[in-house]
């Protein structure tokens, strides 16, 4: 079957348009919330401090419940898992709808609501530490192994798609109406999700019969993941890469007080690299994916640290948005290849304790890099600490090609 061919059957899968449409009105769901959830916090507490624990009240509680979420996403009902996720973040983003209303804030003071803001975000921490494991091998339901390619890259493209949108609808909502109105939009969003998630019909569990304790499972998830060096080295180089190299949690600060651009400027500096790595994706979908992704992987990761120095040193506000563009291009590359490796790599029967360990490498790396850009503004200053985080991704970069050689040798 041609590549054209698969593109056409995945796209007339209703349940596979389903599911992209629920990650789709998910994030962009929060990426609203996360811009204007930034913002509110900074504005109360002025630190960028307040801006990278955003990041921790979210991965804490991810990391903590992510190989039980991939153990449960294997042997349990995935739809009934990612329906639940989705409940639990609509819920979330009602509790930060009401503590940030003026009287809430007025009546309590902008500290306690802050404090519940972050209450609220770690409680979504959980709910998100259940969706990714689940959704990433729920996939494979719905689409037949030859697409698991190409359904792979529409799947990110969805996301990349909704994170251009998403920070931009944000800015320009919190803008026109303020933070309550911008939230309702949130709360609509998150309803379409559900609602597209509710249309998919239920999917046989996988492994309903097993009956291995759970320790055992999850040690044999984690084993598998540390002994395909091609894997292992994938995830480990977009772990550290993100954990330094990222600037998005960042942003309001530079959007405040070096470009001075305020939240419809942050909306479209949070939007940019989203741009960059949209349409780049979608270029990969219709196009051969590279011959030697390993090399491909690691440029990409090294021109994203030095987009990032780039960022750091800019005060113009067009020339950020360029290397936010360019950021975005060059890791929505690394973005495919390491998922491509993981759906093409992973048994049926492991994908989701496979998927909780990559989301315990990468999907909180994201909010632990925030955590820790916040706190290396703290004590660095904010421009040194972007420019310290894309040299250590370049670091990183020339440590995985020194040793990396089965990721450099990989193929499809």
């Amino acid at each position: 079957m041609t590549g054209k061919s698969i593109q056409y059957e995945i796209l007339r899968n209703k349940e596979f348009k389903l599911f992209i449409a629920t990650r789709f009105f998910l994030t962009v769901a929060l990426q609203i919330q996360s811009v204007i959830v930034g913002w509110q916090i900074f504005k109360l507490m002025q630190d960028p401090l307040s801006l990278g624990l955003i990041g921790l009240a979210e991965a804490i509680p991810a990391l903590s419940i992510a190989l039980y979420a991939g153990h449960k996403a294997d042997t349990s009902s995935k739809r009934k898992i990612l329906l639940g996720s989705i409940l639990v973040m609509f819920l979330c983003s009602f509790g930060l709808l009401l503590c940030t209303l003026d009287d809430f804030i007025i009546g309590l003071g902008s500290t306690i609501s802050v404090r519940c803001m972050y209450f609220f975000i770690f409680i979504s921490g959980f709910a998100r530490g259940f969706y990714a494991p689940t959704g990433f091998s729920f996939l494979s339901q719905l689409v037949k192994r030859e697409q698991l390619t190409f359904a792979s890259t529409w799947n990110s493209s969805s996301w990349q798609i909704a994170a251009i949108a998403g920070p931009a609808i944000g800015g320009l909502l919190y803008a026109w109406g303020g933070i309550t109105f911008a939230f309702y939009f949130v709360l609509g969003f998150t309803s379409l999700a559900f609602i597209s998630m509710v249309n998919i019909k239920p999917k046989p569990i996988v492994q309903l019969l097993n009956t291995d304790p759970i320790m055992v499972r999850l040690r044999e998830g984690i084993a598998f993941v540390f002994h395909n060096k091609v894997m292992l080295s994938a995830i480990s180089l977009d772990l550290f890469a993100v954990l330094f190299g990222g600037a998005v949690a960042l942003l309001p600060v530079f959007a405040d007080q070096i470009l001075q651009v305020g939240p419809q400027g942050l909306g479209l500096l949070r939007a940019a690299p989203s741009l960059g790595a949209s349409l780049t994706m979608i270029w990969l979908s219709f196009n051969r994916h590279p011959h030697k992704p390993g090399i491909t992987l690691m440029y990409c990761v090294g021109a994203f640290g030095l987009c990032m120095i780039g960022f750091g040193l800019s005060t113009s506000f067009y020339l950020s948005l360029f290397l936010l563009f360019a950021s975005g291009a060059f890791d929505s590359v690394s973005v495919v290849i390491r998922a491509n490796i993981l759906q093409l790599q992973t048994p049926d029967h492991m994908r989701g304790r496979v998927s909780a360990v990559n989301t315990m490498f990468i999907g909180s790396s994201n909010e632990i890099g925030a955590f820790e850009s916040g706190l290396a503004a703290k004590v660095l200053g904010l421009v040194p600490s972007v420019v310290f985080g894309g040299c250590m991704t370049l670091g990183v970069v020339m440590t995985t090609w020194w040793k990396g050689k089965s990721l450099k040798s990989f193929t499809y």
